[in-house]
């Protein structure tokens, strides 16, 4: 099948409205598929969704939610019954750096409730429908650090761990129902993340760009259920995790220190 016909005519998108969000919405209107975009600031998304409509003619939709809040899940449920959605892009999250045991527990909590029950109950509504087509997709934004314990971002390294085996399990479940699913892990990617985990993104180099993530993972969503975005994140983490856990953990924490002071 062509993209357009295996994921559309809807592709759901949270978290779409800034960084790799954007991305993702820029891609699938490009390929042609109508929108829905999910997040919490209603003016960007409705910015975001304009120019869409006018450099790709596709039908774009926005929803003003908060997936931290469970009812909104529910309310994302709901909008989206009888329109045969064929993609959800499950991007919407956020990261914690520093020392553990210095991080808000209730910004923690609410960390938790986005990065892992959004994607999970997401998935629970949305797979009935996908199971009906016979074709479809899931992709789900999750990082290279849900690859190894990562000391000083332990809770969301953690979260996005879970991410990656909920990935992994549903492509298990959902591939021979001709349903594709992806575990997308990206490296450091130039958004305003960076700045709200306390990290200056002028240090910071060989960042991608947030379009060519989204790129990425949709190029590739048919050979899930796990993708680490870029050859020069590859080759890092193939090495990184080549090394003796305890190395790589202490190389890691000096590393992330640094970038922190």
């Amino acid at each position: 099948m062509e993209f357009s016909e295996r994921y559309g005519p809807l592709a759901i998108v949270t978290g779409a409205s800034s960084g790799i969000g954007v991305g993702f919405a820029e891609e699938l209107a490009a390929r042609g598929l109508d929108l829905l975009l999910v997040a919490r600031r209603q003016s960007r998304l409705e910015t975001l969704a304009e120019r869409l409509r006018a450099d790709h003619g596709v039908a774009v939709d926005v929803l003003v939610a908060d997936l931290s809040l469970p009812q909104a899940i529910d309310n994302l449920a709901q909008r989206v019954a009888g329109r045969n959605p064929g993609l959800l892009v499950s991007n919407a999250g956020f990261g914690l750096k520093g020392a553990h045991e210095a991080n808000d527990p209730v910004v923690m909590a609410e960390m938790v409730q986005l990065n892992c029950q959004a994607p999970l109950q997401l998935t629970h509504r949305l797979i009935p429908s996908l199971r009906q087509r016979g074709h479809g997709g899931i992709v789900i934004t999750s990082s290279v650090e849900g690859l190894i314990g990562v000391p000083y971002s332990a809770a969301y390294a953690a979260s996005k761990a879970f991410t990656n085996s909920l990935a992994e399990g549903l492509w298990g479940e959902l591939s021979p129902a001709g349903i594709d699913v992806l575990a997308l892990c990206p490296g450091s990617t130039d958004t305003e993340a960076h700045e709200k985990q306390g990290i200056d993104r002028s240090t910071l180099s060989g960042m991608m760009h947030p379009r060519d993530v989204a790129r990425d993972a949709l190029d590739h969503l048919a050979d899930g259920p796990v993708r680490v975005c870029g050859e020069q994140n590859r080759a890092m983490f193939d090495g990184l995790l080549a090394l003796p856990r305890r190395e790589a953990l202490l190389a890691m924490a000096d590393n992330i220190r640094k970038a922190l002071l």
